[in-house]
């Protein structure tokens, strides 16, 4: 009997989660980007602090999934005009 062997996962589609600062400008606030990036993209998000005020929306997301997915969803984010950066835990414990 042959055994199957398993193809190595390539980085696009080896599991990441990456923690980000998105942050809004007053314009976009009221749009439901967390929800759309969860629907387009095969991640999971987990919001970890949010601030948001009539001026500015500063969001700390999680998103959770393959490489490629997470890179596409960081991209269409920019694209839409979120800022987007990456949270230094050293910085952030927890």
């Amino acid at each position: 009997m042959a055994t199957k062997k398993k193809s190595p996962a390539t980085k696009s589609t080896s599991p990441t989660q990456q923690r980000l600062w998105l942050m809004y400008p007053p314009k976009l606030i009221k749009k439901p980007f967390i929800w759309e990036v969860a629907k387009k993209f095969k991640v999971v998000t987990n919001i970890r602090q949010a601030t948001i005020t009539d001026e500015i929306g500063i969001v700390c997301l999680e998103l959770d999934g393959t490489h490629g997915e997470v890179a596409k969803a960081i991209t269409w984010l920019e694209k839409q005009g979120v800022n987007v950066e990456p949270v230094d835990l050293g910085v952030i414990a927890g």
